[in-house]
């Protein structure tokens, strides 16, 4: 009898355990869009090296041992896409050729130019669940003079919150 009340004792600790983890997998496994909210975003530089024989013109460069990387927060909106300006160096102005974000995967494709140098190419690949990311960014450049390079870096999301509310205008 004993053995009996144990067995059902243990199957319903497991019962009450597996639905939450059952939500959970749920939650991860078939995410087509991100959720609504604030995500603060790390950006880690993983390489940067010259394609050209020139130092490189970006102000990026690869993390040393134990650097915290830069952080960042975005607000994604009500359609759950990650806005694509958060793969883009300071001052790009990028026009997207391709995306896909679906089932847990994430592919973007910019065109870029860089004002003074020329252009350069993106490629964004990677995972998500509703509530986070992970994508490496490739970026490659061809620029009309000196300062071509490859770059690569791996950039991680965490939900944190809903967005902050909108400020107003200020009067006039």
């Amino acid at each position: 009898m004993r053995t009996i009340v144990l067995g059902v004792a243990a199957a319903g600790l497991l019962a009450a355990c597996s639905g939450d983890t059952a939500k959970q997998a749920k939650k991860e496994a078939k995410a087509d869009a991100l959720e609504p909210g604030e995500y603060e975003v790390t950006d880690k530089v993983d390489e940067v090296r010259s394609t050209d024989n020139s130092t490189p013109a970006t102000a990026m460069k690869a993390a040393a041992a134990g650097e915290a990387s830069p952080t960042s927060r975005i607000c994604v909106g009500k359609d759950g896409a990650i806005d694509p300006k958060i793969f883009a160096e300071a001052g790009d102005k990028c026009a997207p050729t391709g995306s896909y974000m679906r089932g847990g995967r994430l592919s973007y494709q910019f065109n870029c130019n860089r004002a003074g140098k020329g252009g350069l190419s993106q490629l964004v690949d990677g995972k998500f669940t509703a509530d986070s990311f992970e994508a490496t960014v490739t970026t490659s450049t061809y620029f009309s003079g000196p300062g071509d390079y490859a770059l690569s870096r791996t950039l991680t999301g965490k939900r944190v919150g809903d967005c902050p509310a909108a400020q107003p205008e200020a009067a006039q």
